[in-house]
C-alpha cells in the first residue's frame, strides 16, 4: 500500500457514500454543503481519490442518517471487499451508475422475500 494512494477500503467507503447520498436524492453540492466541502471533494470521497478522515466520516455519518459502520459493509475483517475477484471492480462500476443506483434503490423498496427472489429470477432470465 502506497503512503498517499486510495486503498481498496478508500474505494468501498467512497462507494457507499455514493450510494448512501443517491439514495436520499442528495447531489453532491448539496452534500458538500452540509460537510463544508466543495462538491469537487464529495466527487473525490466517492472515487477514493482522496480519503475521508475518521471525525469528516462521523460527521458524514450524522449527515446521511447512518452509523459509521454503514461505510464498512460488505468489507470483511482483513478490510477486502466480500465481491472478490475480477467482476468486483465491474460490480462497484455499475452500482456507482445511474442505473445500478436506480436498481438497488427500488430492490431495497420491495421488502417481500419472495418477490425479491422472483425480481432476481427474472433478471437472470433476462440476462441470457
Amino acid at each position: 500500500m502506497s503512503a498517499r494512494g486510495p486503498t481498496s477500503i478508500d474505494q468501498h467507503v467512497g462507494a457507499r457514500l455514493r450510494l448512501r447520498r443517491s439514495l436520499l436524492e442528495m447531489s453532491q453540492s448539496e452534500l458538500g454543503e452540509k460537510l463544508g466541502v466543495t462538491f469537487q471533494q464529495v466527487q473525490k470521497y466517492e472515487r477514493g481519490t482522496n480519503r475521508i478522515g475518521a471525525s469528516r466520516l462521523f460527521h458524514v455519518a450524522r449527515v446521511m442518517e447512518v452509523p459509521v459502520s454503514y461505510f464498512f459493509e460488505g468489507l470483511d475483517t482483513e478490510g477486502a471487499s466480500e465481491l472478490k475477484g475480477p467482476d468486483s471492480e465491474t460490480l462497484y462500476d455499475f452500482i456507482a451508475s445511474p442505473d445500478g443506483l436506480a436498481l438497488a434503490s427500488a430492490f431495497s423498496g420491495i421488502r417481500d422475500q419472495t418477490v425479491r427472489r422472483r425480481v432476481i429470477d427474472l433478471l437472470r432470465s433476462l440476462s441470457v
